[in-house]
């Protein structure tokens, strides 16, 4: 089943500009904390992974701790959902 994340259709068109890591660092604090979302760890592990390789090295210290906190099926499907944001923007 797909989900529909909210915070993503304003940022569909960010993987072909220039963002910096903070905005996905934003993102996953969003999510891990459920700021004006419901929590969804995974999304936010997903978030941290692209903030880490966007260069914002905090959001690995981020996602380790949410990481501990997951099943290790939960932080699998987090890293394939990051492949499939960076393929598909």
């Amino acid at each position: 089943m797909a989900r529909f994340e909210i915070a993503e259709a304003g940022l569909a068109a960010m993987g072909a500009q220039n963002v910096d890591g903070d905005a996905f660092f934003r993102l996953g604090i969003m999510y891990s904390t459920g700021r004006t979302v419901d929590i969804d760890l995974i999304a936010a592990h997903k978030w941290f992974n692209l903030a880490v390789f966007k260069g914002n090295g905090e959001a690995a210290r981020y996602r380790r701790e949410i990481a501990a906190e997951m099943s290790h099926a939960d932080v699998a499907l987090a890293q394939r959902e990051a492949r499939e944001w960076l393929r598909t923007n």
